[in-house]
């Protein structure tokens, strides 16, 4: 069933032009604002504890304008399927490549970091078209086989190479070229008390560790990067050099520097952010303090932080 309708109606829908797909995205949004609302509580609940000070008639407004966005990512994600490489740069332009050009340029490698903010699909199909540096993408492996064996392969075509969070040491360490790893590092962690606490978008809020003790373990530069919805179907990418010399800051620093870029961002146009996921779903720890020292003891003898 799963293969019927991959093949018989996801597949004809993406080549669809995309002035076809948005009449479909609209509806898509009627739907998920009236029928079939979307996971309206989890949406309401994190905007509501994010910016307290709206009214309701502020957070009817910007649930508006999350799910009508979302509507869009739908139907581009869809298209991502078959859109030529061509098309994809016209919609999808980084605005200076030059920053990894650079770094490539010193043999040094890169990790990209962003969250689920505006159109992330299209940054993974179109990396490897814009950066000389081989290109890699984190990412955990989706329940239903067929749809990770398709959507794997989608993601490839243009040379992106998909790596398995669990393995992801395993392929960087055999790694003779340049390369670059794109993770998007908003996701909630699976353990409260493996994770790395600080205050993100007003709360208390746990982030995955693994940018940063990738960056340490490999000596990779950290790169931001930002997405700008131009209009619709079209983004614009700005590249931040976060740091090019890891091993040089404290134990922490990078995970703040790149979750105060993906705060920022997020503040200055929340309805592109996916307010739908349980970002705060995971308990507080009763001693926050004790167990950042803790882990700063760990890694530090890890990674000999300074």
């Amino acid at each position: 069933m799963t293969a019927f309708i991959y093949y018989f109606l996801i597949l004809p829908l993406s080549y669809l032009p995309m002035t076809i797909l948005y009449l479909i995205s609209d509806l898509f949004y009627l739907l998920l604002i009236t029928v079939f609302p979307y996971r309206k509580r989890v949406v309401s609940e994190n905007m509501r504890n994010v910016f307290p000070n709206l009214k309701d008639k502020e957070v009817v407004k910007l649930q508006r304008a999350f799910y009508r966005h979302f509507a869009d990512i739908l139907v581009e994600g869809v298209k991502n399927l078959t859109i030529s490489s061509k098309d994809l740069k016209k919609r999808y332009r980084i605005l200076n490549p030059a920053v990894l050009d650079e770094l490539y340029a010193k043999g040094k490698s890169v990790l990209l970091v962003s969250g689920h903010y505006n159109n992330w699909e299209w940054m993974i199909t179109s990396q490897p078209l814009w950066f000389k540096h081989k290109a890699f993408g984190i990412g955990m492996p989706l329940s239903n086989k067929f749809w990770n064996k398709v959507l794997t392969k989608k993601r490839e075509r243009n040379g992106m190479t998909v790596v398995h969070a669990k393995n992801v040491k395993h392929a960087l360490e055999n790694e003779k070229d340049s390369f670059a790893v794109l993770t998007l590092a908003d996701q909630s962690p699976g353990d409260s008390k493996k994770s790395y606490w600080t205050t993100f978008l007003g709360r208390p809020t746990a982030v995955l560790f693994g940018v940063e003790q990738l960056a340490h373990e490999f000596d990779l530069a950290v790169v931001f990067y930002e997405t700008k919805k131009v209009k619709r179907g079209y983004y614009e990418i700005k590249l931040k050099l976060l740091t090019e010399t890891p091993k040089q800051l404290k134990w922490g620093e990078i995970t703040e520097l790149h979750v105060r870029e993906l705060e920022k961002t997020i503040l200055n146009k929340p309805e592109f952010w996916v307010w739908s996921h349980k970002r705060w779903k995971r308990e507080i720890p009763e001693d926050i303090e004790a167990l950042r020292n803790e882990q700063h003891e760990k890694f530090n003898k890890l990674f000999n932080y300074v």
